[in-house]
C-alpha cells in the first residue's frame, strides 16, 4: 500500500511595518539610545517605539542638541550615538551637530524622516533635500526608497560610521516606505566593526620614519583626537619615554597624555604656550599622529616648524600633506603605528635638548599671577575651582570661547579622554546637551558642561531634558556680560570697536528654578569654592552662574594670520 505523504503546513511568514523593521535593525546594531523630536514623517518610528522596550528615547528640546547628544554619548561608550528627525526643519536643525562630529571624527548614524516617495521633489510639506544638504558634513547619506532595504542600509551606515575615520551617517526614511509592510530578516548582529583601518602599513614609509626618529637630535611628537580614538595612550607615552621626545598636544588631543608627565609639554597653537609652540618650531624631526594641522594648530604655515622633518600619521589619506609639507606620511590606525615605531625604533637620550624645552615651558606657562590676584572672580581661579570640586575621573564637556581656552589651559587632567568639545567646527551651544549624553552614556560618571554666557542661551532649553531625564549635570556658566572671545579680538584687532558683543543674560537661578533644576549665583571669590562644592553634591541639574571678570582675556593668542612664534602674551602678566 503506498504511503500518503502529506504536506507540512507551514505559516506566512511574518511581516512588520517599516518602522518596526527599523527598530529591530538598530537593536540588532547595539542601539540602546535614541536622542530624537518628533514629526508628522517620523510618526511611524514613534508609534513603533513602544513595541521596542530595548530602545530608550530620551526627547530633547531641538534637534541640535538632539545631534551634540548622539556626540557626548558617542565620545564616551565609542559607538555610534544615534539622533532622529522628522523631515524638514527636523532634518535642517541636526546640520550643525551632523558638521561638528564630522570635523571631530565622532560616530554618529541619524535617521530623518522624509515626505512620501510620491510627495518628494514637488516642494511638498516640509520637504527638504537632505541628503544634499548634509553631503559634506557626513561621509555618507543614504534615502531608502524600499522597506526590504531598511535592514541593510542600518547595518552598512553603523560600519560606515565606525570604519577608518569616524564620522557621522545619515539614513533618510520616507513615510511610506515606513509604513510599507515587510518581512523581518534573521540577521545576525552587527559586530566587528572597529576604528581600525585593515590594510597593511607601507613599509617603505615606516623604514623611512624609524631612520629619521632614530637620527633626530630634538624629536617632538605632536598627538591629535586620532590617537585617543585609536586608544593609544600607553603606546604613546611609551614610544615618548623610548625616544625622549617631549609631547604637544591640540585641543582634542588634551587627555592622550597625563598633563604631569614630565615629558608633556601642554597645548600648542594659537592659544598654547609660547613654550609649546617655541619647541615646535625648534624641532628637528615631528612625528604628528592623528592631527590635521589645522590653522589654530600651525598659524601661519610658511614659519610652522621651519627646521623640522615632519612625519604625519593618520588614517585618512586625504589629510596627509594636506596644509603642512610632510618628508614622510604613513596611512594607518594610530595604535598600529605608534606600536610598530616602539618595536623598532633604538631608545635615545637628548638631555641638551630636553633642559631646552623644560627652559621655553617653565618661564611660559600661565601662572594665577598679580593681575588674577587683582581680579575678584579670575577666569583662571574659575576653572581650577571647578576643577577641584569635580571628582578626579570627572567629564568635562567644554563650549567655544575665552572659557573654552581657559578650561584647555587649565583643567589639568589626569585622567584620559575626560574633555569633550566642538574644536573643529567650534559649535557654541554644544556643551550641555554633549555633557547630557555623557550623563546618558555613563549615568555613575561626574559630569561638567563649562559654558560662556552666550554659548549657555543657544542651547539652554537642553535643561528641560536634564530635568526630565534626571541627568545630574552641573552646568558652569563663565559670565562675563560679553561674547568674550569676539569681543577681545575687537579689542586687540579692531582698534577697540566693540560692536554687537555686549549681551545680556536672564537670571539664571530663577530660570533653574523655573525647569525644577537648582541654581546658584557666585559674585564673590570667598562664594565660588563653597558653592561649587555644594553643586558637586546636588543629585540633579544644577547651573552655576559665575560673574566673572567682564574684561578678562585668554593669553596668549596668535594674531590672525601671525606665526605661532608671534603669540602675544598678557602684558599685565
Amino acid at each position: 500500500m503506498a504511503t500518503t505523504i502529506e504536506p507540512i503546513a507551514t505559516e506566512a511568514p511574518a511581516t512588520v511595518r517599516g518602522a518596526d523593521a527599523l527598530c529591530h535593525a538598530l537593536v540588532r546594531a547595539g542601539v540602546d539610545v535614541i536622542f530624537g523630536y518628533p514629526g508628522g514623517a517620523s510618526l511611524p518610528i514613534y508609534d513603533a517605539l513602544p513595541d521596542h522596550p530595548a530602545l530608550r528615547h530620551i526627547l530633547v528640546r531641538h534637534e541640535q542638541g538632539a545631534a551634540h547628544m548622539a556626540d557626548g554619548y558617542a565620545r564616551l561608550r565609542r559607538r555610534p550615538g544615534v539622533c532622529m528627525a522628522t523631515s524638514g526643519p527636523g532634518a535642517t536643525n541636526l546640520v550643525t551637530g551632523l558638521a561638528s562630529a564630522y570635523m571631530d571624527s565622532v560616530p554618529m548614524v541619524a535617521i530623518t524622516g522624509q515626505v512620501s516617495t510620491a510627495l518628494m521633489g514637488r516642494d511638498a510639506f516640509q520637504e527638504t533635500d537632505v541628503l544634499g544638504m548634509v553631503a559634506p558634513v557626513t561621509k555618507h547619506a543614504f534615502l531608502i526608497e524600499r522597506a526590504e532595504e531598511i535592514a541593510s542600509t542600518v547595518a552598512r551606515a553603523f560600519a560606515l560610521a565606525r570604519a577608518g575615520r569616524p564620522g557621522p551617517v545619515l539614513i533618510d526614511i520616507p513615510k511610506d516606505v515606513l509604513n510599507a509592510r515587510v518581512g523581518v530578516p534573521a540577521d545576525p548582529p552587527v559586530t566587528g566593526m572597529a576604528f581600525a583601518v585593515r590594510e597593511a602599513l607601507d613599509e617603505h614609509e615606516l623604514a623611512r620614519a624609524v631612520a629619521l626618529l632614530a637620527s633626530a637630535e630634538r624629536p617632538l611628537i605632536i598627538a591629535g583626537h586620532g590617537v585617543r580614538i585609536a586608544r593609544a595612550h600607553d603606546v604613546l607615552r611609551r614610544l615618548a619615554e623610548r625616544l625622549d621626545a617631549p609631547v604637544a598636544h591640540t585641543l582634542l588631543g588634551l587627555g592622550v597624555i597625563d598633563e604631569s608627565h614630565q615629558l608633556s609639554v601642554g597645548m600648542l597653537g594659537m592659544h598654547g604656550g609660547t613654550g609649546t609652540n617655541a619647541a615646535v618650531n625648534a624641532a628637528d624631526v615631528i612625528l604628528a599622529v592623528g592631527v590635521r594641522f589645522d590653522d589654530r594648530v600651525t598659524g601661519k604655515i610658511a614659519a610652522f616648524a621651519p627646521e623640522a622633518k615632519i612625519i604625519h600619521v593618520d588614517i585618512d589619506a586625504c589629510q596627509i600633506g594636506k596644509n603642512v609639507p610632510t618628508s614622510v606620511g604613513i596611512i594607518g590606525d594610530a595604535g598600529q603605528v605608534l606600536e610598530t615605531f616602539e618595536e623598532r625604533v633604538p631608545a635615545r637620550s637628548h638631555p641638551a635638548w630636553r633642559a631646552a624645552v623644560a627652559g621655553w615651558t617653565s618661564r611660559s606657562r600661565p601662572k594665577l599671577d598679580e593681575s588674577d590676584a587683582r581680579m575678584e572672580l579670575a577666569p583662571r581661579a574659575v576653572i581650577r575651582a571647578i576643577r577641584g570640586a569635580a571628582r578626579a575621573d570627572a567629564y568635562f564637556a567644554v563650549d567655544v570661547g575665552q572659557h573654552q581656552m581657559w578650561a584647555a589651559q587649565w583643567l589639568r587632567l589626569a585622567t584620559n579622554d575626560r574633555f569633550l568639545t566642538s574644536s573643529g567646527l567650534g559649535a557654541m551651544g554644544y556643551a550641555l546637551p554633549a555633557a547630557l549624553g555623557a550623563q546618558v552614556a555613563d549615568p555613575g560618571a561626574d559630569v561638567w558642561a563649562i559654558v560662556g554666557d552666550g554659548c549657555a542661551q543657544m542651547t539652554i532649553q537642553e535643561l528641560g531634558t536634564a530635568v526630565q531625564e534626571q541627568l545630574p549635570v552641573k552646568m558652569v556658566i563663565l559670565n562675563n556680560g560679553y561674547l568674550g572671545m569676539v569681543r577681545q579680538w575687537q579689542q586687540l584687532f579692531y582698534d577697540g570697536r566693540i560692536s554687537q558683543t555686549p549681551i545680556a543674560s536672564p537670571d539664571y537661578v530663577k530660570l533653574a528654578d523655573a525647569y525644577g533644576a537648582t541654581g546658584f549665583c557666585v559674585e564673590r571669590r570667598s562664594q565660588l569654592v563653597p558653592m561649587l562644592a555644594e553643586a558637586a553634591r546636588a543629585t540633579g541639574p544644577v547651573i552655576v552662574d559665575v560673574r566673572i571678570e567682564s574684561q578678562a582675556n585668554v593669553w596668549p593668542i596668535v594674531p590672525p594670520g601671525g606665526a605661532n612664534a608671534d603669540a602675544m602674551d598678557d602684558p599685565n602678566g
